[in-house]
């Protein structure tokens, strides 16, 4: 494919879908742990749930026929026999006249049709005095209410919720296969770049890119692994990116651009397939798509809100899609711009906001400014073509 200067920001998000497929490979994962993934196989009730008749009502379990003239002003007398807790049943039966104690849960007994709600009843003793008639079934869950025997209870491709992770609990099972989380390798290059908490020499600053990435990654889905630093050599260069093609998905940040010692986009022309060599929108305009042993690798912008910005809107989806989850569906708020903005004509930019009281207030300041980000409740789009946006305007804002 032949590369282009610059591509919109909708043939990035295209391209990037083409150059990674969801993963085929599974693992099986334990029941505390499979909140979040993707069941890859169904899920079929080997057994009815529940695997008895059970009350849902703590009551009385009755003979419907005998409450059949029960009323507030004659109710019927029932001779109480037993008692029926949730986990022990009882061990008496439910005679004409007579009835059971029972509670939520509890296992509907022998001879019983129904339950009668404790509300509707008064005990004394032995005996207990219903108020209030009740039919056949009436407040009895049936064996296999839940889920009957033979029924596919989960399908593939379901994420599952805490709901689901449920399900799977009440099947008997431990754990379940899922889709493996994606892989992804990411590597910071430059010179200027050291570890968080290392000293800084002169025109060094600490590494925040590795950081943001890696937590885009985790909440999409992915297991990230971030590799020790790159140095501005070319032959290292080659060697970190050769490395970590075994991943799913690879991210550099930095070495992207055209400068001198820029030699991530060289690197990646010679390993693979170049998709795209730059993107016409603001932050992140140098951002490099390369296919390299099947594998998409993608040189993200050194400078920290480039950088963070394009992991929300092309890292965060291409995750989700390697991993199988559904697309993220951000909530999106109006508000009114407090003061007016610029921008590229021939970029599309996305632009940070605070908001608060349905005001809008810009919290732009420049690409390599991280807090650009960090005080921003999220953005709102300028389309190419649009130099201005005037105060007092309303904007579509998408939240982080």
């Amino acid at each position: 494919m032949t590369a282009r200067p610059l591509v919109t920001i909708e043939e990035a998000r295209h391209l990037l879908s083409e150059a990674g497929a969801p993963l085929t490979r599974t693992e099986v994962c334990a029941l505390r742990h499979l909140h979040g993934r993707v069941l890859a196989h169904a899920l079929v009730a080997t057994g009815d749930v529940p695997g008895f008749a059970r009350s849902a009502m703590d009551g009385f379990a009755v003979r419907a026929a005998d409450t059949s003239a029960a009323s507030t002003e004659s109710p019927a007398r029932l001779r109480v026999v037993d008692e029926a807790w949730a986990g022990h049943p009882a061990r008496g039966t439910v005679a004409p006249g007579t009835a059971i104690a029972i509670a939520t849960g509890g296992v509907i007994p022998e001879g019983a049709d129904a339950v009668v709600m404790v509300e509707d009843t008064s005990r004394h003793g032995d005996e207990v005095s219903v108020r209030a008639r009740v039919e056949t079934g009436h407040h009895v869950s049936p064996r296999g209410s839940d889920l009957p025997a033979g029924v596919r209870a989960l399908e593939p491709g379901d994420l599952l919720t805490p709901a689901r992770v449920g399900v799977v609990a009440a099947l008997g099972l431990t754990g379940a296969e899922v889709y493996s989380r994606p892989v992804v390798a990411i590597l910071s290059s430059g010179d200027e770049v050291v570890e968080a908490g290392a000293p800084l020499g002169a025109g060094q600053v600490h590494d925040v890119n590795s950081h943001t990435l890696s937590a885009i990654v985790a909440a999409s889905g992915g297991a990230p692994v971030v590799r020790r630093r790159i140095v501005d050599r070319y032959e290292d260069v080659e060697d970190a990116v050769r490395g970590a093609a075994r991943a799913d998905l690879v991210l550099v940040s930095g070495g992207s651009s055209v400068g001198g010692r820029d030699y991530v986009l060289d690197v990646l022309a010679r390993l693979g397939d170049i998709r795209f060599r730059g993107i016409a929108v603001k932050p992140g305009k140098p951002t490099v798509l390369a296919v390299v042993d099947g594998k998409p690798v993608i040189g993200m912008p050194g400078n920290p809100t480039s950088c963070l910005s394009n992991g929300y809107l092309l890292v965060a989806p291409l995750v989700r899609r390697l991993a199988r989850l559904p697309p993220h569906e951000p909530r999106v708020v109006q508000a009114r711009l407090s003061r007016a903005v610029s921008s590229p004509p021939d970029r599309h930019q996305f632009y940070t906001v605070r908001v608060g009281d349905g005001i809008a207030e810009p919290a732009f300041k420049g690409s390599g400014d991280i807090t650009s980000m960090a005080r921003a409740d999220g953005y709102f789009e300028i389309p190419v073509g649009v130099a201005r946006v005037d105060a007092g305007e309303t904007v579509d804002v998408t939240l982080f």
